[in-house]
């Protein structure tokens, strides 16, 4: 019987203009839960591509209990019984949950009448795994971002891998989901899976891996050696080249300051009721809650996507009608960072350069100056610098870039733009722990000069770090705010008994 159960030896790939992998090796071993770790742009997706049949490698080999196999196919690796949940989810949002569970299995039979009684009794096993209480009818389209999520996981254990890949499968769960896959995944991993589980949250490393493999630049920092004994101290270090620098921010007093964005009395389309929410100049507000408790929803209700049916909204002490997110950004100065980068944030086939500028171009064009690529790139360059976005270049599709990248970008638009308000929805989901720091200190920097931050995060130690007040949402109403101390424990334990008063009342 072989050593390992699966075995990437001597990797290399590269792509035009970048060295993507070299001679990067790493060894799974059966039942076991193998981490690996990197920066945005280390090559982990790469990697993780390669493995699944994505893109074949310039050198090096691929061992499956020390056979040497060659993927052609995502479809190949699946034969083999090698499965990957992406950190971009592949559903097809008009099929129904189960249709997307199964969707593998039943590409390979088109001639063969489909029983969806059968189906969604087959998919329910798989959902109720995972204690997600979903319709096995009901469309993909109406889930939420982390249901969605939950789902991508269901549809990879369908399918019975005994190699399981997982690429950030947490970046959008609550505590709560993120408890109940864990027991999923430690289930799985005594039942003889190998899993390679990515992650920018070493607490969930720490927790559940026994090996790591850490990437840096393209090469491995470390190769496929055990855990324990490794601090977080040491996994950054390995990752950045460097210790991590923790921000200790003084305490600040917002009593006297000007309320830059106000809800009063805000009942929406979409379900909120009696809305009342400040956001001061220069503040920070976080905004926590479990999934479903209308976080997300109440934003883009402020930026106009939906409609405010009752109250009022003020911008910069007067009442306001935002007619569209148009009317939000032009008018009013109000940002948006969506936690949906992939669907809402960005334009994936168009250039870095007209990503992060698309805020800036309006701008740029009065006075009837003409709006040509040096100004734009005077503009934004800065803040891509500064977010050390991994790019060849400004033209590079962002639709190429990495997952992480593509959230830095997200956010430099915003910043380049200088708004008023600007409301981040999840905003490190899928960076890393340095590019992390970076953006928490922008967002300080940017309240620092006046502007007002809404921060929506489901990471409780983001929130703690970032947030000047933490305003708690449940069931699409605020339940309370509270002042920001900064310890974890006192913060962490005042904000789960808001929520957990309210379900129990």
């Amino acid at each position: 019987m072989a050593e390992f159960l699966f075995e990437a030896l001597g990797i290399s790939k590269s792509f035009p203009g970048v060295m993507a992998l070299q001679d990067v090796s790493l060894q799974m071993r059966e039942a076991s839960i193998h981490a690996l770790l990197g920066e945005n742009g280390a090559g982990k997706s790469t990697l993780i591509k390669i493995i699944t049949g994505i893109h074949r490698p310039d050198a090096g080999e691929l061992r499956l209990a020390g056979t040497p196999i060659e993927l052609t196919s995502p479809r190949d690796a699946m034969a083999k019984r090698i499965g990957v949940v992406h950190q971009e989810r592949n559903l097809i949002p008009r099929f129904s949950v189960g249709e997307n569970i199964y969707l593998e299995q039943l590409a390979g039979r088109p001639l063969k009448p489909l029983r969806y009684p059968e189906l969604y009794r087959q998919s329910r096993k798989w959902l109720d795994l995972l204690d997600l209480d979903v319709d096995p009818a009901t469309p993909v389209s109406r889930l939420s971002v982390a249901k969605m999520q939950l789902v991508e996981i269901a549809k990879a254990l369908a399918l019975d891998s005994r190699v399981l890949l997982l690429d950030e499968p947490t970046a959008s769960l609550t505590p709560h989901e993120t408890v109940t896959l864990f027991k999923v995944l430690k289930r799985l991993r005594d039942d003889g899976v190998s899993m390679l589980f990515v992650s920018h949250k070493l607490e969930e490393v720490g927790e559940l891996c026994d090996q790591v493999t850490v990437l840096r630049d393209g090469r491995n920092a470390a190769h496929s050696q055990p855990l324990q004994g490794l601090g977080r101290q040491d996994l950054v270090q390995l990752m950045i080249g460097r210790k991590e620098q923790i921000a200790d921010w003084p305490a600040r007093n917002f009593a006297a300051a000007t309320p830059a964005l106000a809800l009063k009395g805000v009942s929406t389309i979409l379900g909120h009721r009696d809305i009342d929410l400040t956001v001061k100049r220069g503040e920070i507000l976080g905004l926590y809650g479990l999934v479903g408790a209308g976080r997300t929803e109440l934003a883009k209700c402020i930026i106009g996507q939906f409609a405010v049916t009752e109250g009022s909204v003020e911008i910069q002490g007067k009442a306001v009608k935002i007619a569209s997110v148009a009317d939000a950004i032009h008018r009013h100065g109000i940002g948006y960072v969506s936690e949906d980068r992939k669907a809402e944030g960005l334009i994936l086939m168009h250039s870095v350069l007209a990503n992060a500028g698309i805020t800036v171009w309006r701008n740029l064009g009065r006075h009837g100056l003409p709006l040509t690529d040096g100004r734009i790139r005077s503009r934004i360059e800065p803040f891509v610098r500064r977010l050390e976005v991994r790019t060849p270049s400004l033209a590079q599709l962002v639709g190429n870039l990495s997952g992480g990248n593509q959230q830095k970008i997200s956010v430099a638009k915003w910043l380049a733009a200088g708004v008023k308000v600007l409301i981040v929805d999840e905003p490190s989901v899928g960076i890393d722990i340095k590019t992390k720091a970076y953006l928490h200190e922008l967002l300080r920097e940017l309240s620092d000069t006046g502007t007002a931050v809404l921060v929506i995060t489901s990471d409780m130690p983001e929130m703690i770090t970032l947030a000047d007040r933490i305003a708690v949402m449940n069931d699409y109403r605020i339940e309370g705010t509270i002042t920001n101390t900064r310890d974890y424990e006192e913060m962490s334990s005042r904000i789960m008994s808001l929520i957990h008063r309210v379900e129990a009342a």
